[in-house]
């Protein structure tokens, strides 16, 4: 029998961060424009899991600048295994393959990007996520997040050849999250996001339990497929109006 989750409104609640993360972020905030978050339905529950578009690293920094929520990130296990496994992931796959840089020009700028992006990584303390049989500890250990009363915020976008605007599909590991967690009892609240980077603005959308999307949805290739279409939907520039 599946016992619903308790949820609480997220505002107010804080996320413990180290004093001297603390201080990167406020030195971080001066050189970025504040984000704003519209949501088309109710405000963010608490835990909750999001899935969002991560348009580079514009996304993942919008939310750990300003959103007011206690959360965690899911992030590829390269950024979580120290200095050479960052550089590496960052010269041979992030600028190379996702942002189309040449091969030395990415070598360069991993190598003098490294040392800040190691540091933030740690700071962000997120959960690694793998492709293998590993993926169980990235279960593990995003379950023990759902049952601290924290969210999950997942990129589940396709790019491996890049960041698109129009997301090309959303790989099925958060669908497999929501049934692990639906299995044993949680029933989550999901909030799709769209990021508008240009416009530096979230839009929300109304939050779906997700014993609803796994019961209408017979398979995680199908959920994905949905789940992908809504969040392209967000995108449009007709949601950042007022109406």
């Amino acid at each position: 029998m599946v016992v619903t989750r308790i949820t609480k409104k997220g505002k107010g609640m804080k996320r413990k961060k180290k004093l001297w993360y603390k201080c990167v972020l406020r030195i971080v905030r001066l050189f970025k424009k504040k984000s704003s978050f519209k949501y088309l339905g109710e405000k963010l529950e608490n835990p909750c899991v999001i899935l969002t578009n991560h348009v580079g690293a514009s996304a993942p920094l919008s939310f750990e600048l300003f959103l007011d929520h206690p959360f965690r990130f899911w992030g590829t296990h390269e950024m979580t295994e120290g200095l050479r496994a960052n550089y590496k992931y960052l010269a041979e796959i992030y600028f190379k393959q996702k942002k189309g840089k040449g091969k030395t020009l990415s070598k360069i700028i991993a190598f003098f990007a490294c040392p800040f992006t190691n540091l933030f990584y740690k700071g962000l303390n997120l959960i690694p996520t793998y492709t293998d049989l590993r993926l169980k500890k990235t279960i593990s250990e995003s379950f023990k997040t759902i049952k601290e009363n924290q969210s999950l915020i997942i990129f589940p976008e396709m790019s491996d050849d890049g960041y698109h605007d129009k997301l090309k599909g959303f790989y099925a590991g958060a669908v497999f999250f929501l049934e692990y967690c639906l299995k044993k009892g949680f029933d989550l609240p999901v909030y799709l996001s769209y990021f508008h980077k240009e416009e530096r603005v979230h839009v929300v959308d109304k939050p779906v339990m997700s014993s609803q999307l796994l019961s209408k949805y017979k398979s995680r290739k199908e959920l994905s497929i949905v789940l992908c279409d809504r969040c392209n939907e967000l995108g449009q520039k007709s949601y950042l109006s007022n109406s």
